[in-house]
């Protein structure tokens, strides 16, 4: 089970850099397309999420690369349900959200927190405030797959 202290780090250094463009485009798509599984009179709750691609820089560890990308999530949106095959180290620039595990557990996070999210763990960000809330997320990651993956 995660818990508050386990997600916020208030030190260390986070390496800065990536995996490349078509892995955001990818889920972007798999999130908002029609194949998303949502009924077209249905709202999808990740419309709108963005994610922009900031840095890639290969990793000092050989077979893992480092991304950053700030992720933006409109009010009463979600990234959706989804993993990474790394860490994530993560800052709320702005906004309020409810960070959602699949074991059940949930950490509401505020503009000026900084989060940890272990490898392979299922989450999701649920916007709660009353602003877009704008992410800085930085992934040491597995080089031979995906940035995310989809639940």
């Amino acid at each position: 089970m995660l818990d508050r202290r386990s997600l916020l780090r208030t030190s260390g250094v986070a390496a800065a850099g990536a995996l490349g463009a078509a892995a955001f485009a990818s889920a972007a798509e798999a999130s908002s397309g029609p194949s998303s599984g949502h009924h077209p009179s249905v709202p999808d709750p990740t419309e709108g999420v963005t994610r922009t691609l900031l840095q890639e820089n290969p990793s000092p560890a050989k077979g893992w690369k480092t991304v950053q990308t700030l992720v933006e999530i409109p009010r009463r949106r979600q990234s959706g349900r989804h993993s990474h095959p790394g860490v994530e180290v993560g800052y709320i620039v702005r906004g309020d959200v409810l960070m959602e595990f699949d074991d059940g557990s949930t950490v509401r996070l505020r503009t000026g927190d900084p989060f940890f999210i272990p490898s392979d763990t299922v989450h999701n960000a649920r916007n709660i405030g009353k602003v877009t809330t704008v992410m800085l997320s930085t992934y040491v990651v597995d080089e031979t797959k995906p940035l995310v993956t989809k639940h």
